[in-house]
């Protein structure tokens, strides 16, 4: 079921709506693709990739012009109207079909088993339930289909780790569309019963002093080929 495409040129406003966010991170989102490295990021991420791929929490679209020949058609789900307007301007320049659609990552606005692969990027730290969406990937996820991950989380020493939570509990989240910064995405797939494969620690940025964002993992998991899921 697709609720938007890009064919429509039409945005609707839907529970997710961060006005002043959307337009500070479409900002700072472009610079970041070459003073912090994300583009190089992106390539890494979305290697490799073909079939049928959703992405959840789409953004302004940045990943669209990294996805590879051999992906047949990507549904971008993002919520937030500001920034879904600006997916569907960089879907209209991507060299593979991609389909921008509101949603909530919590419930997922297509059919079971439907999807090759899975895109998390940057997504798992806003959304309002991680488990329930994990469990959301994990249905919409043929069996034995791929998560490719990239999230920021829980990093650092004691100092750093208090200083994540010290500001979860506070303005960060407000200020900045219902980010966290102390969230452990890697344990929450495996928590949610993906199996996961290779996956490393990415800094960014890479040099100078870090940042409570700083502290990201890039990865690939896998739902497993069992009928249960595990």
């Amino acid at each position: 079921m697709r609720l938007l495409s890009t064919r429509s040129g039409r945005v609707t406003r839907g529970p997710v709506h961060h006005p002043l966010f959307a337009r500070y991170y479409a900002r700072i989102s472009v610079g970041a693709e070459s003073r912090l490295g994300m583009a190089g990021v992106r390539e890494r991420l979305l290697a490799g990739l073909s079939g049928r791929v959703i992405e959840i929490g789409a953004g302004n679209g940045l990943n669209f012009g990294h996805y590879p020949g051999a992906v047949a058609e990507v549904v971008a789900i993002e919520p937030e109207p500001r920034l879904r307007q600006l997916a569907l301007e960089s879907a209209l320049r991507a060299q593979v079909p991609v389909d921008v659609v509101p949603g909530a990552a919590e419930a997922l606005p297509v059919k079971s088993e439907a999807f090759d692969a899975v895109v998390l990027s940057l997504v798992l730290c806003s959304v309002r339930d991680v488990p329930r969406t994990l469990g959301e990937v994990r249905r919409v996820l043929r069996p034995g289909g791929e998560v490719r991950f990239f999230e920021h989380g829980q990093g650092g020493g004691r100092a750093m780790t208090l200083t994540q939570h010290a500001l979860d509990r506070t303005l960060w989240p407000v200020l900045n569309g219902g980010c966290h910064l102390a969230r452990e995405p890697v344990a929450a797939l495996r928590e949610a019963g993906f199996r996961l494969g290779p996956h490393r620690r990415v800094m960014l940025p890479e040099r100078g002093p870090a940042l409570p964002t700083s502290y990201c993992a890039l990865g690939v998991a896998w739902r497993p080929d069992e009928p249960d899921g595990r």
